[in-house]
């Protein structure tokens, strides 16, 4: 932010009396300008035993596969954002039920990633505007090496370890920048991670699971 958005006069970064941390601060009208970071909410849709996929038709990822998400609208829980992205996106119709199942601290990108469980109500897909193409993979068909975005992914084998498995518990994990990937195995399904919507993605930096 180079300008004020009260009254349009230069800004400097410094730390704000009574703060500790540097902000973005008016240099004429003192206004403090704070940035928080921004939610991206999805779902996991499924139909019998099948998963609801989109093709993106749009930048980052054009034409990857993604689970429908996207960044959370005012006036909108996260739930209900999760089940609009699912409608625009998919042109799918859930049964208006959404559980929380991951949350993904991606804190170089500004944003948290939230992912719910849903249940479609009717098969049908028709495909919105940043969608090339929507379609239900049983686990055996899901195109890995085509999935966009890594939270995507660890998202996709957490839900897949946890149906095998019976029983679904609330998965949380954090990432770090690019920069600090390192090489090795990928971890086992159960303490899988995931990348951002905002760039190449990360390494995995922790995680945990409890009870949902």
């Amino acid at each position: 932010m180079k300008y004020c958005t009260h009254c349009g006069s230069p800004t400097e970064t410094r730390i704000p009396d009574g703060d500790n941390r540097p902000r973005q601060v008016c240099t004429r009208c003192h206004t403090v300008h704070y940035v928080n970071p921004r939610i991206v909410t999805g779902a996991v849709c499924v139909w019998e035993d099948r998963i609801l996929l989109c093709r993106r038709a749009i930048e980052p990822r054009h034409g990857k596969w993604t689970l429908p998400a996207g960044f959370m609208e005012t006036g909108e829980t996260i739930a209900e954002g999760a089940l609009r992205e699912t409608g625009e996106e998919a042109g799918a119709r859930t049964d208006g039920n959404a559980e929380l199942f991951a949350v993904i601290d991606v804190p170089h990108a500004e944003q948290v990633h939230v992912f719910y469980r849903a249940q479609l109500a009717t098969p049908e897909l028709a495909p919105g505007e940043e969608s090339l193409d929507a379609r239900l993979f049983g686990e055996a068909d899901i195109p890995w090496d085509q999935i966009a975005f890594s939270t995507v992914e660890a998202t996709l084998r957490w839900f897949l370890a946890d149906r095998r498995a019976g029983r679904f518990i609330m998965h949380t994990g954090r990432i770090t920048p690019p920069a600090t990937r390192t090489t090795g195995p990928s971890p086992a399904p159960a303490t899988h991670y995931a990348g951002d919507l905002a760039d190449e993605g990360g390494q995995p930096a922790a995680s945990a699971a409890r009870p949902g």
